[in-house]
């Protein structure tokens, strides 16, 4: 394949990244209620946009190239609206440490919050690891590459998300149901 054409499928990616990143952007900041759509949108733009490229540029440098691409026009779309802001010092204390949760800690959340971070985050991250290396076109050697170097840090994602957020039940539930789609479609794939 011409080197050109490998720079003329750069852009696509990059507006499909963008594309995907501005609506799942909408879909935060709309109620609740109202998100569904731009975030099964926004998903399936950015999943669009991973998969297209391994017809156009080849099974092997397609992903790859969409990889390494799709972060940076998601990334410009969330840093267009960004703005820099003092940090105000309330009541003039020398920390800026955030406030601690309402809600007091118990025994059983502490042990579910450090299970989430721990084991079931990595389960969780392995799955889509395994997910990626069985279903999307390539080189095995590629897949197997770019699926080793997503698990940490979608691992190390599922550890910052469960323990900043409050609501433990919400994050075993997003964490299982990943964990439990994954795996079921890379066996599904076996199979075939």
């Amino acid at each position: 394949m011409p080197e050109s054409l490998t720079w003329l499928a750069a852009i696509p990616i990059l507006i499909g990244a963008a594309a995907g990143g501005w609506a799942l952007r909408r879909a935060w900041r709309l109620r609740i209620e109202q998100r569904l759509p731009w975030m099964l949108g926004g998903w399936a733009m950015l999943i669009a946009t991973l998969l297209w490229p391994a017809w156009v540029l080849g099974a092997a440098r397609g992903p790859f190239i969409a990889v390494a691409l799709i972060p940076v026009g998601v990334l410009a779309v969330v840093t267009s609206g960004a703005t820099v802001k003092a940090a105000r010092n309330r009541n003039n204390d020398q920390s800026l440490a955030p406030e601690p949760l309402e809600r007091p800690s118990t025994a059983w959340r502490t042990i579910l919050r450090w299970l989430l971070a721990g084991p079931i985050g990595m389960i969780a991250a392995m799955a889509v690891g395994v997910c990626y290396a069985v279903w999307v076109p390539g080189e095995p050697q590629t897949r197997l590459l770019i699926s080793g170097l997503m698990v940490p840090v979608l691992w190390g994602g599922a550890m910052a998300w469960t323990l900043a957020d409050s609501r433990i039940l919400r994050a075993t539930a997003m964490l299982a149901s990943v964990t439990l789609i994954c795996f079921t479609a890379a066996i599904l794939r076996g199979f075939a």
